[in-house]
């Protein structure tokens, strides 16, 4: 199968992306507006760019009739988020958390999660996700204007919080610990429970 980007229609180019670039990690990520209210939402096109400073990257895209997702225009008013770690034992509420809601109405009442008040940014954190990055905004590029259109969001993380229950004896995350999962193709996500381990050549 070829699919030629000029040609096909923009609903079988994302399904063409997303079923093969696999795994995805997760940003769970938590926002409010200028109200206060929080939204929560997972994003897989998401991951770290960076350590000096620490900076990771998610895209809200638009929607398919291309409206924009609250997750956004909550960022782009407050210019803060939390990320909240996507493990095993919370997949049903990050595949809950992704149901597309009015405006204001709270999906962290519908996924009966509990807020946790943030060190350094005033959106919350999720209280049962083991590891928390707050962040500040440091840049929003939009790469086109229409449906599925991607905007990236670039923060800076301020503080990062992990779950002592996660770390090794040498005081670093254990992955079998953590447990995160993370978005294939269609309906289908993946554990990250089948690891194999191999030594940087030096």
């Amino acid at each position: 199968m070829q699919i030629d980007v000029a040609t096909a229609s923009v609903v079988a180019v994302y399904q063409a992306i997303v079923d093969t670039v696999t795994p995805r990690p997760i940003a769970w990520v938590t926002s409010i507006d200028l109200a206060g209210r929080v939204n929560l939402a997972p994003f897989s096109f998401f991951n770290a760019f960076g350590a000096n400073p620490p900076v990771v990257v998610f895209s809200p895209t638009r929607r398919r009739d291309g409206s924009l997702k609250d997750t956004l225009r909550n960022v782009e008013a407050t210019a803060e988020f939390v990320l909240n770690s996507a493990v095993v034992s919370l997949a049903d509420q990050v595949n809950l958390s992704s149901a597309e809601l009015p405006p204001g109405q709270s999906e962290v009442e519908l996924t009966g999660l509990t807020l946790q008040p943030s060190v350094k940014v005033k959106a919350p954190r999720i209280a049962e996700s083991p590891v928390h990055m707050e962040c500040k905004l440091r840049q929003i590029i939009p790469v086109g204007n229409g449906p599925i259109s991607a905007n990236l969001i670039i923060g800076e993380v301020l503080l990062i919080d992990i779950a002592d229950h996660l770390l090794d004896g040498n005081g670093r995350v254990d992955p079998c610990k953590l447990g995160t999962i993370a978005r294939l193709g269609g309906d289908y996500y993946c554990r990250t429970t089948d690891l194999f381990e191999m030594k940087r050549p030096t």
